[in-house]
């Protein structure tokens, strides 16, 4: 019994000891994340080997576990540039990316933890600069906004595709422009539409007239064809039929004295 307690002491010492170990060597890498290994007596990152996945890892407690979000994330950037004419031009965009999870320890160990500000951000505004640079203001008010979204992208994508980060989408929220140019692009583009209505209701009105005389033109050669198709001798025999018709009828009588000067039968009268 008296040497129970110089048995427990220690006893209770190493529990403590070891809990104090597995704490320091627990990590727990939650969902959509990754974590790299950094080995304090044994080459440091490790970069040959596939980063640690999620949930409950047991590492030495001498080394150490950075953890990255591997899911895909979006960064929001403003920035002024400026356009082909040299006017300044604020421009708000946005990235879509993620790291490359094979190359998460490629990444720690060149870029740190703050890969974001250190390659993306300024790559991004570095290929926002050069792209609008090749527009004017008025292309990148109105007809360019797609274009210049994807130039960004894939010069973005160039750089950063190197640096172990995978660019997914480029977005270009927001165009702004110095008022007075947009005032100005806004007053042009009005005049633009009203000059493109004035010329399709004066193209429908010359269609119209030239559909008018068209058909004019028809009915006059077509009459110009009867008149020179109606001889006397026609004309007679047509007259004829039409009398001996108009004899025939019930509700007709008719009365025939001489003739016309033109050899036609004269009626009298008729019911």
């Amino acid at each position: 019994m008296d040497k129970l307690p110089k048995i427990a002491l220690p006893a209770i010492f190493g529990l403590i000891v070891l809990v104090i170990l597995i704490s320091k060597s627990a990590v727990t890498i939650g969902s959509g994340e990754a974590g790299v290994l950094y080995k304090t007596f044994s080459g440091g990152v490790v970069t040959d080997e596939a980063p640690l996945g999620e949930g409950f890892q047991i590492v030495a407690p001498w080394n150490k576990v950075f953890i990255y979000e591997v899911r895909q994330q979006e960064v929001l950037e403003k920035m002024q540039v400026l356009s082909s004419n040299g006017l300044e031009i604020k421009l708000e965009a946005s990235a879509w990316f993620e790291p490359k999870r094979e190359f998460l320890g490629k990444l720690h160990q060149e870029k740190g933890t703050d890969y974001i500000q250190r390659v993306l951000l300024p790559t991004i505004r570095s290929a926002a600069r050069s792209v609008v640079g090749r527009y004017t203001p008025e292309q990148l008010y109105s007809s360019k906004r797609d274009a210049i979204q994807q130039e960004i992208f894939e010069e973005t994508e160039k750089i950063v595709d190197g640096q172990y980060i995978q660019l997914n989408e480029i977005l270009v929220r927001d165009v702004t422009l110095p008022p007075t140019i947009k005032e100005a692009i806004e007053r042009k583009l009005k005049q633009e539409q009203e000059s493109l209505e004035y010329e399709f209701r004066l193209v429908t009105a010359q269609k119209e007239a030239e559909k008018v005389r068209i058909e004019a033109q028809g009915k006059a050669d077509a009459n110009s064809i009867l008149s020179a198709s109606l001889t006397d001798k026609i004309l007679q025999d047509k007259g004829i039929d039409a009398t001996i018709k108009l004899s025939e009828s019930p509700n007709a009588k008719v009365i025939v004295i001489g003739s016309g000067e033109s050899g036609m039968p004269i009626i009298l009268g008729n019911q």
